[in-house]
């Protein structure tokens, strides 16, 4: 079952939360990071973008960088810009967008639970970035930035988060310049921190990570490393945990993650998509913006006109939970066997949109010249995430994308 642990956060004081709160590290590359922080001292991307206190084209994994990352983290302590809990509490963060709001629980997860694989995965990580972001814990001793998870939903962890928002006043409540609302509670009373404690660990028997798989690897590699220093490791040491929002799985909504590529392979349009309707029924739906509908429904945009693509019975596997996404047959049908795009992490003809930059953008890079051809996808499920995680089998990449992104800075964790 699944540990969780209550924790001294540091937290801002509410009068600069909505200045120091900033988007997480891996959604902004350096010059937006620091256009975005510009004027603002207060902005966490000081800390996780450090780069952008130093001259423009400084190498962010430089180890300038990862000293002034050490600089600026003192300093905000030093300032009172980040104070720390005096006693150890769970935390409530609520996101609202569009007009749908989901509640998570700020914890601690146990780096044990992670490699036993209580802590299930879908990604692959690269050994590059958890170097990075393990270095970033390393020198800062600290999670920065939460990782997001999901959890089977319980009807009793509801509750108690139901009954403390209606009938708690929020330590911080705000709505970003992105358009999305951000609350935070703290959860005081000591009954009720123990019984969430109680509940996971007799209740809920894997956490699902949702957004964060190199975080969550390399939080779980530092709790190793200090292990291995500890002659006197216990296994209770705060470095033995990392800190994470925890969702509850019926509340969370996958958007869609899209695809654009720069060229048909050497073929003309009229071969393209007799190509294509070799796998699929192609249907052409004329210069307006269509969007999928349902699973293995697609729509492709090429030379200014949008098509609907239905992949035909017996090219996918309903009962295979990697072959049934959508993600799959795309890549098996038409990446790689009529675009030659074999793989999907190192070709440079294929980028990938978030679904919440809207179908426009797909169009905008597509009649810019810079893209051929744009293809849309139905976005997967929970529901499919989580049967992937538990066949222990890991989903293609860029699969999927989740919105409202946390808000790092509302609470940060140390490892002592």
């Amino acid at each position: 079952m699944s540990i969780i642990k209550p924790f001294k956060g540091y937290r801002p004081p509410k009068d600069i939360v909505t200045k120091l709160a900033s988007r997480p590290y891996d959604v902004l590359n350096s010059e937006e990071a620091r256009a975005e922080a510009e004027g603002n001292p207060y902005s966490l991307l000081h800390i996780t973008k450090a780069e952008i206190d130093l001259p423009k084209g400084t190498d962010e994994h430089s180890q300038a960088v990862y000293d002034k990352v050490v600089e600026n983290f003192k300093k905000f302590i030093d300032n009172g810009w980040l104070v720390q809990d005096k006693e150890e509490k769970l935390y409530i963060y609520a996101q609202t967008m569009d007009g749908r709001t989901q509640y998570g629980i700020v914890a601690c997860a146990h780096s044990d639970d992670y490699a036993k694989g209580i802590i299930k995965k879908h990604e692959l990580t690269r050994k590059d970035k958890e170097e990075d972001r393990m270095i970033h814990v390393r020198i800062t001793n600290a999670n920065v930035e939460p990782v997001f998870f999901a959890y089977p939903a319980r009807p009793e962890i509801d509750a108690i988060v139901n009954n403390i928002v209606r009938h708690q006043a929020p330590e911080y409540d705000f709505v970003a310049d992105d358009g999305f609302g951000h609350t935070l509670w703290t959860i005081d009373d000591k009954a009720t921190i123990a019984r969430l404690v109680e509940l996971f660990d007799k209740e809920v028997p894997y956490m699902y990570i949702a957004d964060g798989h190199h975080r969550s690897a390399a939080a779980a590699l530092i709790g190793q490393e200090k292990k291995a220093k500890n002659p006197n490791h216990t296994g209770k040491e705060e470095y033995n945990y990392f800190m994470t929002v925890i969702f509850p799985d019926n509340q969370l909504k996958v958007i869609d993650y899209n695809r654009v590529v720069k060229d048909l392979n050497g073929l003309s349009k009229e071969e393209f998509l007799k190509a294509l309707d070799e796998s699929f029924t192609v249907e052409k739906m004329g210069p307006d913006i269509y969007k999928p509908t349902k699973l293995h429904e697609f729509s492709v945009y090429l030379d200014g006109e949008w098509y609907k693509l239905n992949a035909k019975p017996g090219t996918y596997n309903d009962n295979d939970p990697i072959g049934v996404l959508d993600v799959t047959i795309l890549s098996n049908l038409v990446l790689d066997k009529i675009l030659g795009i074999k793989d999907l992490r190192t070709d440079k003809r294929i980028d990938f949109v978030g679904g919440i930059r809207g179908l426009g953008e797909l169009k905008r890079r597509v009649d810019s010249g810079e893209m051929k051809v744009a293809f849309a996808l139905y976005p997967v499920s929970m529901k499919q995430i989580i049967d992937i995680a538990d066949s222990g089998n890991i989903m293609p990449p860029k699969t999927t994308w989740f919105e409202p992104k946390l808000r790092s800075g509302l609470v940060i964790h140390t490892l002592d």
